[in-house]
C-alpha cells in the first residue's frame, strides 16, 4: 500500500488485504474493474463532453435532453457558498482520519457508519450479502433525523450544523430541478405531486481509501444505478466516478464549483423511461484517497408510481426488492422486477 500516515483511519480488512498474497483475496472475486469487456474512454480535460446545466437559467428542452440521452449533468450556478463546501469536506476528512474504533463509537443513530458496500438498511446498517467488497468507507445522514443527533465532541457538533445547512441547499436545488422536469415532461399536478419528498433526503459521505498493490481487484464502487428521484454529488479533485455510456465507460472529470446530477430509478419510472437512470461506478486512485458527498432524494412514503412501462409500487416496495435481491443474489436488479411484459 502506498505511504499513508494514519493507517488506522481504514477498516482493517483494506489494508490487510492490500499485503494480502493474491491466492488469499477471495473477497473481492465478485467483481473486477477488469472483469467488463467494454472500452474505457478517459476524459479529455480540455474538452468534456457531459453536458451542463445552469440552475439560475434552466431550458426546459435542454433539460429533457440531457435526461433522455445521458441521465447526468453538471450543475453551475447552484448558489452552494464555497466556504460551505469546503469546510464540509475538511471536516469529513478529519472525521474519516480518525481511527475505525472512533469513528464506530462516534458516529452514533440517526448517523451511521459502514464500510465495504454502499447497500445499506433502512435503519443506515450495512447489508453484508453482496458478492465483493466496495473499496469504500461512509457516513450515512438521513437529514430529517439529524436535529436528534447531539455530541459534545466540537468537530461533531460542528459538522452537523454544516450538513443542516448543506442539506437545505440541496433540498432547494433538487426541488427546482424536478419542477423543471415535470414540466418537461408535461406532468400534472397529481402525476408528479409527492414525488420528491425534500424529508427523505439524506446524505452520504464516501472516502475511497488508495488502492496501492490491489489496484486490478479493488473497486471504489461496482456498475450500478441509484435508486433514487435524484442524487446530487460534489467530488474532489482526485477523480474516479466513470459512467456507462453508448457502450463505454467514460471518466467523469472533476471540476471545481460544479455539482453532478445523476437521474435515478425512481425518476426513470416516473418519465416513463423518458429519462434513463444512469449507470455508474467508482474507480479507486492507486496512491490518493477519493472523498464525495452525495445526496438522494426520494419519492414520499406511500406515494405509488403509476407508469405503462411499470407495474404500480411505492419506493417502499422498490427498496423492499432491491434489499431482498441484494441479500440473496449479492447485487440489485433494480427497475426490471417492475417491468410490465
Amino acid at each position: 500500500m502506498p505511504e499513508i500516515s494514519n493507517l488506522e483511519s481504514y477498516p482493517p480488512v483494506f489494508w490487510q488485504l492490500n499485503g494480502a498474497p493474491q491466492s488469499q483475496i477471495s473477497e473481492l472475486k465478485g467483481y473486477s474493474m477488469d472483469d467488463t469487456t467494454q472500452d474505457r474512454v478517459p476524459a479529455n480535460p480540455v474538452v468534456d463532453p457531459i453536458p451542463v446545466l445552469d440552475l439560475q437559467s434552466l431550458s426546459l428542452d435542454k433539460v429533457g435532453d440531457v435526461c433522455k440521452d445521458w441521465g447526468l449533468f453538471r450543475l453551475v450556478n447552484h448558489g452552494i457558498p464555497l466556504n460551505l463546501l469546503s469546510k464540509l469536506e475538511d471536516h469529513a476528512k478529519k472525521l474519516f482520519s480518525l481511527s475505525f474504533e472512533s469513528k464506530q463509537a462516534l458516529l452514533t443513530s440517526p448517523m451511521s457508519y459502514f464500510w465495504g458496500t454502499p447497500a445499506l438498511t433502512p435503519s443506515g446498517t450495512a447489508l453484508r450479502g453482496a458478492l465483493n467488497i466496495n473499496w469504500l468507507e461512509g457516513l450515512n445522514v438521513p437529514l430529517s433525523q439529524l436535529p436528534q443527533f447531539h455530541s459534545e465532541d466540537p468537530m461533531l457538533d460542528c459538522f452537523r450544523h454544516l450538513l443542516e445547512e448543506y442539506g437545505k441547499h440541496l433540498a432547494r436545488i433538487a426541488t427546482t430541478l424536478f419542477e423543471a422536469m415535470a414540466m418537461n415532461l408535461n406532468l400534472g399536478p397529481k402525476q408528479s405531486e409527492s414525488k420528491l419528498e425534500e424529508s427523505t433526503g439524506f446524505i452520504r459521505v464516501y472516502r475511497y481509501p488508495p488502492s496501492g498493490s490491489m489496484a486490478d481487484e479493488a473497486c471504489g464502487m461496482i456498475p450500478h444505478t441509484d435508486s433514487s428521484v435524484l442524487s446530487i454529488v460534489n467530488q474532489d479533485q482526485v477523480g474516479g466516478l466513470e459512467i456507462f455510456k453508448d457502450n463505454k465507460w467514460l471518466l467523469v472529470n472533476p471540476i471545481p464549483n460544479t455539482l453532478l446530477v445523476h437521474i435515478g430509478d425512481m425518476m426513470q419510472a416516473i418519465s416513463d423511461d423518458e429519462y434513463v437512470s444512469v449507470q455508474h461506478r467508482v474507480r479507486v486512485n492507486k496512491e490518493e484517497e477519493r472523498l464525495s458527498i452525495c445526496y438522494f432524494v426520494f419519492p414520499a412514503e406511500g406515494s405509488v408510481i403509476h407508469s405503462t412501462k411499470y407495474k404500480p409500487f411505492t419506493y417502499t416496495d422498490f427498496q423492499e426488492q432491491v434489499q431482498k435481491d441484494t441479500k440473496t443474489l449479492g447485487y440489485k436488479v433494480g427497475l426490471q422486477r417492475f417491468k410490465l411484459h
